[in-house]
């Protein structure tokens, strides 16, 4: 259902334009003319896609989103395209999209896009439905698992029982107390931490289950497919236990690298554009140094000079080690907000891309002296290094800030769920995820 949502989300829209602009090229234009096969159907396509991507950053279908709201939101999808159209327009000098096609695409395509939105969140619904989850671990690790599902799983999943191993392995029970949960509660799913594993009781009472059409997952399994990251008790064993692509894989590494120079090239457009636009900004709201730049730990552990557009006010900014920086820092200016709500302040970075300190997806660098405290805390912490660190990476997109050594903790384990699965897809993935973080749609991460 939701794959379904999203097809017609993201192909739906393309032919919309097209249809629109065939209509008015035969019935409605002053004058009849051919839209196939050149420009006007390719700025078509072009302002289908515009339509399909706003749609993605603004969070259709892939978040929750009530109702009432969605209506708003995809008539917001339209006004971005727009705007985004009118903008090229402009530069082009000629009309690409005809304000026909433009405001009639709105009228057909947002019910649709709202429609699309409903579809996913009943589909949503129906998969918390369907997977009922026992799971059978100590309780830390029981709270950890409740904690997590609530905030921004892959797959919605709900805890519907907990056993510990004890209580899953009781042998006096004759009703085996593992497969009575199991059924009395419908679950779907049985979860198993590493220690009852261990556990010869528990692993029959699985097996069968799973016979029976329930499905079986170590705790580690079901953080990668529903969590999308390594639950925080598998950390340090798992650690050395699997291969990282930009590290043992010489192909992904070059195909990565070659990809990162490409992009950055082009973001040179976009970087030089705001320059002029940062420094009048600056002069109103953000007076001081139009830069800042700050020694950040890169990969094999050598530190570089990160740059970026200075947000902060002078005296409160210097380039030396600093305090954790919360998602609303007092110290931030009224223009710094405003350039890190935008992320118009990551700009400066593809000079770093260019020098090779940084990618495009990849863990987050962090300032020296955090590093050497993150280490002490976290043995493994330093495997985060072997990789060049990135622009935007998958904890951003799916934690954000990280305001303090906790949430350190909880974005290093959606780090080594990176580490594992790095691939060209994954990173593309996190970069549309970036766009939606961006515009607003999902997650606050930078």
């Amino acid at each position: 259902m939701l794959a379904f949502a999203r097809f017609m989300t993201f192909v739906f829209p393309a032919f919309v334009v097209v249809g629109l602009q065939k209509v008015h090229a035969t019935w409605i234009g002053s004058v009849t003319y051919d839209i196939f096969p050149g420009p006007i159907f390719w700025f078509g396509l072009l302002y289908g896609l515009l339509l399909a991507v706003a749609a993605y950053g603004m969070g259709l279908p892939d978040v929750s989103i009530q109702r009432g709201k969605a209506l708003g939101v995809a008539l917001g999808v339209s006004a971005v395209a727009a705007g985004i159209m009118s903008a090229l327009q402009l530069l082009a000098g000629q009309p690409l999209v005809g304000r026909f096609v433009i405001f009639s695409s709105a009228l057909v395509v947002a019910p649709i896009q709202v429609g699309m939105s409903m579809l996913a969140n009943s589909g949503r619904e129906r998969a918390i439905a369907r997977d009922q989850v026992v799971f059978v671990g100590g309780d830390a690790e029981a709270a950890q698992l409740w904690e997590d599902l609530a905030l921004n799983p892959e797959r919605p999943a709900l805890v519907v029982a907990h056993l510990d191993e004890q209580a899953a392995s009781e042998t006096t029970n004759p009703g085996r107390p593992l497969v009575e949960t199991v059924r009395s509660n419908q679950a779907t799913v049985v979860v198993i931490d590493r220690g009852a594993q261990m556990d010869q009781t528990v692993i029959d009472q699985a097996a069968e289950l799973h016979v029976g059409g329930v499905r079986v997952r170590t705790l580690l399994e079901f953080y990668g497919e529903w969590l999308g990251k390594f639950p925080l008790s598998e950390l340090e064993r798992e650690s050395l236990f699997f291969d990282i692509s930009e590290v043992h894989g010489v192909q992904y590494a070059r195909t990565k690298r070659m990809i990162d120079l490409a992009l950055a090239t082009v973001s040179l457009i976009p970087f030089v554009l705001s320059v002029p636009v940062v420094f009048l900004g600056n002069l109103v709201a953000n007076r001081g140094p139009l830069f800042f730049t700050q020694d950040r730990v890169g990969r094999g552990g050598e530190n570089f000079k990160i740059v970026k557009y200075r947000t902060m006010s002078p005296s409160k900014n210097a380039g030396g080690a600093g305090e954790w920086t919360a998602a609303n820092d007092p110290r931030i200016t009224p223009f710094g907000k405003f350039m890190r709500i935008t992320h118009v302040d990551e700009l400066p970075q593809v000079l770093n891309i260019l020098r090779g300190e940084l990618a495009m997806v990849g863990p987050r660098p962090e300032q020296p002296h955090y590093v050497v405290q993150l280490n002490e805390q976290l043995p493994f912490y330093d495997m985060r290094h072997l990789v060049r660190p990135g622009l935007t990476g998958w904890a951003q997109v799916k934690y954000g800030y990280a305001a303090d050594e906790r949430d350190a903790l909880e974005k290093l384990q959606y780090e080594f769920f990176y580490l594992r699965h790095q691939s060209v897809w994954f990173d593309l993935r996190i970069m549309f995820r970036t766009i939606r973080s961006t515009l607003g749609g999902e997650g606050k991460g930078r």
